[in-house]
């Protein structure tokens, strides 16, 4: 380990130079401007040896600049001096100096003193560096997990999808649409409050693909049904959004019931942060059908009474139905998917999303087309170019 001796004189240096160099690295600096030039010289101390007078700068102004530095506020210092009043050890140990010998030294005394303040930084060095890897070993599971999560979510996602012999493109597609309209809409003044918050936008964003998880609770014949649906049977269809919210409703139901059994408040435990992505979850899955005017399912919202995340989920959704096959129907052409789309707008969409896709078509195009089906038309890259 390295031990830095500041002293003005050179006999002083030579004796505690001599004493130290058998067991530890020793540099030598004869003034206090050089010495806080050479904690940035390698190799750095681990310990100082400070003297108190010395000219120009002493060793408690030096002492106070150490501490200062981010870079050498750690480095444990002892005061070797002359002084030795009370008020002189007490000042410099208020200043932060770890230890106080007086001069003339006695080897032995100083010795142990550097021996003793050396073997606590190894320790503290030792269990910084613990501390590191303990965090970067956190963060590494954490990471694990959450992509194990992800996938989890995709997959559970997958399976409503698939029941309606939808891909899993139609998840990316609608996911990409979701994360394109936050971020179109983050500036704009009726939604700069609510997606100034980058979790919130995330979780909307992640939350998406479940916008039809409800669809595993309905059944073949009206799900797979491969003509129009009767009265009878759309109205079955249209139960999938409440299915889903209340499926998303239990959920949180239990992460509230396991919080409260843990005695936490959900502040920034891992069960507030839960529950804040299957509150927007639930939110997307049951009102993605509500309309602006009031005219959408299962409730009936109308305007902003419509959570913010289903009024996006509503056009990405229908933008991507319209221009995909499904079991049911070819995808739609072009002037007629932008007909329905703009026609949808204070009707079907609230006005400034839906603006926000009509502004930006290609983009949206652009989003189809990486996330095509296989068998689906090359279409989609040119709704931007034909809007």
């Amino acid at each position: 380990m390295t031990v830095l001796v500041v002293d003005d004189t050179k006999e002083n240096l030579t004796v505690i130079g001599q004493l130290l160099r058998p067991h530890y690295h020793v540099r030598v600096v004869n003034s206090g401007l050089r010495a806080l030039q050479a904690v940035d010289v390698a190799p750095r101390p681990d310990l100082i040896l400070l003297d108190v007078m010395m000219p120009e700068m002493d060793g408690y102004e030096v002492l106070r600049t150490l501490r200062a530095n981010p870079s050498s506020q750690d480095i444990p210092v002892i005061f070797v001096t002359a002084l030795a009043a009370d008020t002189d050890e007490e000042m410099g140990l208020s200043l932060g100096a770890v230890d106080y010998v007086t001069k003339p030294v006695k080897p032995a005394l100083l010795l142990a003193r550097v021996r003793a303040q050396l073997e606590l930084k190894k320790a503290r060095d030792w269990l910084a560096d613990q501390n590191a890897y303990l965090d970067a070993e956190v963060h590494r599971r954490m990471s694990e997990n959450e992509l194990i999560k992800d996938v989890s979510l995709h997959a559970l996602a997958a399976l409503a999808e698939k029941r309606d012999n939808e891909t899993g493109n139609h998840l990316h597609r609608t996911q990409g649409y979701v994360a394109l309209l936050i971020d179109l809409l983050r500036e704009h003044p009726r939604f700069q409050a609510e997606l100034a918050d980058a979790d919130y936008c995330a979780r909307v964003i992640k939350a998406a693909p479940l916008h039809d998880i409800g669809k595993v609770g309905i059944a073949d014949a009206v799900l797979l049904k491969p003509g129009r649906l009767t009265v009878e049977e759309f109205a079955v269809m249209k139960g999938h959004a409440q299915i889903g919210a209340d499926a998303l409703g239990e959920s949180i139901q239990q992460v509230l019931a396991a919080r409260a059994a843990r005695g936490l408040s959900g502040e920034g435990d891992f069960s507030g942060s839960a529950l804040d992505f299957l509150e927007v979850a639930q939110q997307i899955a049951g009102g993605h059908h509500e309309k602006w005017d009031g005219s959408g399912y299962p409730q009936g919202l109308k305007g902003e009474e419509i959570p913010l995340p289903a009024r996006l989920m509503a056009v990405a959704d229908v933008f991507d139905a319209l221009i995909s096959r499904r079991h049911y129907k070819e995808p739609y052409p072009d002037e007629q998917v932008m007909q329905i789309m703009r026609e949808g707008r204070g009707q079907h969409f609230d006005p400034d999303v839906a603006d926000a896709f009509l502004q930006n078509v290609g983009k949206f195009a652009e989003i189809a087309q990486r996330y095509r089906d296989d068998h689906a038309e090359e279409q989609a890259a040119e709704h931007g170019a034909k809007a």
